[in-house]
């Protein structure tokens, strides 16, 4: 009876609790509380949500060609727009080539602006033997492969007396000793070097079944596609697949086959469908070109492309931070389930609060499809590496306020739009438990930028990482619940 009355008792004394609770927070006009951010049970999945499936082929070749374009829009040569107009004054010539052998016009003339942005004197270092001319042919291949003439001594001999010539300004022997060398060593030729890739192509397709793995032995050889093909088993197969579906964990031989060949291999198919994308923005909506190519080169990634400012509010300052997280569109980080996935928060992170009058709590957040990455790389690297120490997570979602506080004392924070003040953004400190870790970070990062799901960029003392609005694909995965409760 006594255990009854004191069981009545508490009940009364949580019932007036509650009641005082609203009282003070004004009754039931008191904004909800935030929505949970984590399903029942959240944990690290059995399986990887993005692995490859026959289903994604279309879809993962398109992202890929879009996670690696940043490139094409920041590194060609005299700048994209430039290179855009040269190349398609060789579109004649171009379709001339192509004529009749099963080689796509489009796709060739995506490699021409990929390998030497339209100019048929381009030269990837000072030594001839290596790739020269508008499609960049190796002197031993376009000669003992192509049929081509090059005749390396006179070619060297010709071209250092037009840098002779150059240096008089003497023009019109140079465009004399141009044409000359355009007749021993024919990958000056821009015919000739269009007529050599072509035929390239076909030997490729011939080899190989595919014209595909044709484009995509251009660059590697088709040599060493052949070794990773046979390396990853099961004889010829599209390369969207050879290359979403070796991992370090999963046709594990065949990914360091690729991955060790260096020099943007494993990447080049993705590079000139990429090209290929861009000539038809040129042709079909140039101001939308010039628009993506100013968003791409606001920074060292494709992080403001990902999220252009017009299109994306940043938090200005901590109330519309803390409503932010009060609607559940920014997630606080959950420190346990974080450390389920080899993460942990740095103790410093959000050290200059006290300079606004907030917590240190106001600046450990993210979007929760950022929240989502974050925890898809921590789990993946420890999966792949092994390594228990967790990887520490430096900087997370702030407001303009902070922003400009941090630029005040960091050199490397922008006192521009920042990507942090959006949600999106973090960064994971460069200091891993050993190399296996590093390199297992390395692989993620790459194959989530395959996939166009985000932008990074290695800073001195940690890896920015900023994702997309659909990574939001990852959130149900790792239970990681909507906003909306939806």
């Amino acid at each position: 009876m006594r255990a009854h009355r004191i069981a009545i008792a508490l009940t009364a004394l949580a019932a007036l609790i509650v009641a005082v609770t609203l009282l003070v927070r004004g009754g039931d006009d008191d904004p909800a509380p935030p929505p949970p951010v984590l399903a029942p049970g959240a944990g690290v999945p059995e399986r990887d949500p993005l692995a490859w499936t026959p289903e994604r082929a279309g879809e993962y070749a398109a992202r890929a060609a879009e996670g690696w374009a940043h490139a094409l829009y920041t590194r060609t040569a005299d700048g994209l727009a430039t290179g855009v107009e040269r190349t398609m004054q060789w579109r004649e010539a171009i379709e001339a080539a192509t004529a009749g052998t099963g080689v796509d016009p489009d796709t060739l003339e995506a490699m021409v602006l990929l390998e030497s942005a339209g100019r048929p004197e381009a030269q990837a270092s000072d030594d001839l033997a290596g790739a020269v001319g508008l499609v960049q042919i190796v002197a031993e291949t376009g000669r003992s492969l192509l049929g081509m003439r090059v005749d390396l001594e006179a070619s060297r001999r010709i071209t250092r007396r037009m840098h002779r010539a150059a240096r008089r300004g003497e023009t019109e022997r140079l465009e004399r000793l141009r044409a000359q060398r355009r007749r021993v060593d024919e990958r000056f030729n821009p015919e000739k070097a269009l007529a050599g890739a072509v035929r390239y192509l076909e030997f490729a397709r011939d080899q190989l079944g595919r014209d595909d793995l044709a484009v995509a032995a251009y660059h590697m050889g088709v040599g060493n596609l052949q070794t990773a093909l046979a390396r990853y088993g099961q004889g010829t197969v599209p390369y969207v697949q050879l290359y979403f579906d070796t991992t370090p964990t999963h046709h594990a031989d065949a990914w360091a086959f690729l991955n060790g060949l260096g020099d943007d291999s494993a990447t080049y198919l993705w590079r000139v469908r990429a090209a290929e994308a861009i000539l038809e923005l040129a042709r079909e909506d140039p101001e939308e070109l010039a628009r993506r190519t100013a968003l791409m080169n606001e920074r060292n990634s494709a992080e403001v492309a990902l999220h252009p400012p017009d299109e994306t509010d940043p938090y200005d300052d901590p109330e519309e931070l803390r409503e932010a997280r009060d609607a559940g569109e920014v997630a606080p980080l959950p420190r346990r389930w974080l450390a389920r996935h080899g993460l942990r928060i740095d103790p410093q992170m959000g050290e200059l609060a006290p300079e606004l009058g907030e917590e240190p709590a106001t600046y450990r957040g993210l979007r929760r499809e950022a929240l989502a990455v974050l925890a898809y790389l921590g789990a993946g690297v420890r999966a792949i590496s092994g390594a228990e120490r967790p990887l520490r997570v430096t900087s997370t979602v702030r407001d303009a306020e902070y922003q400009a506080e941090l630029a005040g004392v960091e050199i490397q924070a922008t006192d521009g739009y920042s990507l942090h003040t959006t949600g999106y953004a973090f960064d994971i400190a460069r200091d891993y438990a050993d190399r296996d870790q590093a390199r297992a970070l390395q692989f993620l990062l790459d194959r989530l930028t395959a996939l166009n799901l985000i932008a990074w960029v290695r800073e001195p003392g940690a890896i920015h990482v900023t994702v997309s609005a659909d990574a939001a694909r990852l959130m149900e995965p790792l239970g990681i619940l909507p906003a909306d409760g939806g």
